[in-house]
């Protein structure tokens, strides 16, 4: 099968010759023909099987084939994904293949000024690539009008699903056009995907090349049982001991990527980090300068999972395995792409056994284990709770003063009445013990306790006053 055979137009077939395609993927295979048929379509593949060109294409021919001149433009087709990393890719291979079908579009995201945004949307966009959070933002301004979209794409809709922007995709959907070609594509199918689906396509033709939660065949999956205080270590002795010179590694959390870029720094291993809390300008130098081969190590978040397309890559590291099997998929279908082939490298710590244990039963096979110099110490036993002498703590409550408990006791009056007989009996019971510490008054003795006493002084010194006037 040939792109030709799949009845596309010249002017894109020139453009996917520059790109390099010599043949149709199968999603691209399956999925161009219903497409061009203007039918809705509902598509899961694997990570990294063409999905992009699989719209890309049959959107650019129908738009070009419906207004092959139109200097008039409008947002006619949408395409919604989960990040700004893939938003841009999707924006770059719109580009390339709609280099001589005079079809113009652009990308919005979140985290940059909207000001450019603003630029090329005043200009006229025929397509829009956008993340939903933006495209609400630049529609309640007044910048974006989705009236007239005759075509929409969900693009890694589960994505979608597990950042929380499902509610922002409704509010999206609610303002384009229900006359429209819809379809919606992803990585996996869990049933909320499919619920959706059910809700905004029409008689959507189902088109799986896969079964969907299958890792990818040519991935070489290795895995290393090893302690959480071993892992860079152990990371450091695999780069160097294996010479890889592209490594993407993932990470559960911003905080620990940029920590492991710091210490694999200083062991003279060039590395970014790439995570939402970078600026939109530092991820993309981050991940131009990891293309370019002038980074060695690039560390991310799984925000940043599906916007990465190297084909080159040779390493994907799960330094934390994922806490859902379906992102262990995505992990790792980084690497391996465009039939080359690739490793997938994980370290489990003990206390990630049964992460490991849901992956495994998701992709219905055993990860081949590497054993490795650092030994494994198993942490089966709670830790006592120790004090400054080492000494266990007691499960028995402290005994405190007697006297300290009936203040505490005594101080909370059962009812709101007070009067002047009950506070000095009150002091007398809170002072038990100590009755003996106050000094006898030269006075006399008295019988209100250590209040009467306090009272007693200024008397007291006026007396004496007295006494040296009357000398």
């Amino acid at each position: 099968m040939t792109f030709r055979e799949l009845n596309i137009i010249e002017p894109i077939l020139k453009s996917v010759a520059i790109a390099g395609y010599k043949e149709p993927t199968p999603i691209q295979t399956d999925a161009i023909p219903v497409l061009l048929e203007k039918k809705d379509i509902l598509g899961s593949a694997q990570t990294g099987t063409g999905k992009t060109a699989a719209f890309a294409i049959p959107i650019l021919q129908n738009l070009y084939l419906e207004q092959p001149h139109s200097d008039h433009r409008q947002i006619k087709a949408l395409i919604l994904t989960p990040t700004r990393e893939l938003a841009s890719q999707i924006y770059e291979n719109f580009t390339l293949y709609g280099k001589f079908v005079n079809q113009r579009s652009t990308v919005i995201y979140g985290g940059v000024s909207q000001k450019k945004q603003e630029e090329a949307l005043k200009k006229g966009v025929d397509i829009l690539i956008a993340t939903p959070g933006r495209l609400l933002d630049l529609v309640y301004q007044g910048h974006i009008k989705l009236n007239a979209v005759s075509y929409l794409v969900l693009d890694e809709a589960d994505r979608m699903l597990d950042m929380g922007f499902i509610k922002d995709v409704n509010k999206i959907i609610d303002l384009v056009p229900k006359a429209r070609q819809t379809m919606l594509f992803s990585a996996t199918m869990p049933k909320e995907i499919e619920t959706l689906s059910k809700t905004i396509l029409n008689e959507p033709v189902r088109v799986s090349i896969v079964p969907v939660n299958q890792t990818i065949d040519i991935i070489e999956q290795s895995l290393y049982h090893v302690n959480k205080q071993k892992k860079t270590q152990l990371l450091l002795d695999l780069v160097k001991s294996q010479k890889m010179k592209s490594v993407l590694v993932f990470m559960r959390t911003k905080h620990t990527a940029n920590r492991l870029v710091t210490e694999l720094t200083k062991e003279n291993v060039t590395a970014e980090p790439i995570h939402g809390n970078k600026s939109q300008s530092a991820r993309e130098r981050a991940l131009e300068n990891f293309k370019k081969g002038k980074t060695q190590v690039l560390v991310a978040t799984d925000i940043a999972a599906r916007g990465i397309d190297i084909d080159s890559l040779s390493y994907v590291v799960n330094y934390d395995l994922p806490e859902t099997p379906e992102t262990y998929i995505h992990r790792i279908g980084r690497t391996g792409r465009v039939g080359k082939d690739g490793k997938a490298i994980s370290l489990c710590d003990p206390k990630e056994r049964s992460l490991l244990n849901d992956i495994e039963k998701n992709i219905k096979m055993t990860i081949p284990v590497v054993s490795h110099a650092y030994t494994v110490v198993l942490d089966a036993t709670p830790k006592e709770t120790t004090s400054k002498n080492n000494k266990p703590k007691s499960n028995k409550p402290s005994q405190k003063p007697a006297f300290k408990l009936n203040t505490k006791k005594n101080n909370k009056p059962k009812s709101n009445k007070t009067n002047k007989e009950t506070q000095p009996i009150t002091e007398k019971k809170a002072m038990t013990g100590l009755k003996n510490l106050s000094p006898k008054s030269k006075f006399g003795p008295t019988n209100k306790g250590v209040t009467s006493y306090k009272a007693q002084q200024p008397k007291r010194n006026q007396n004496n006053k007295n006494r040296r006037a009357v000398k």
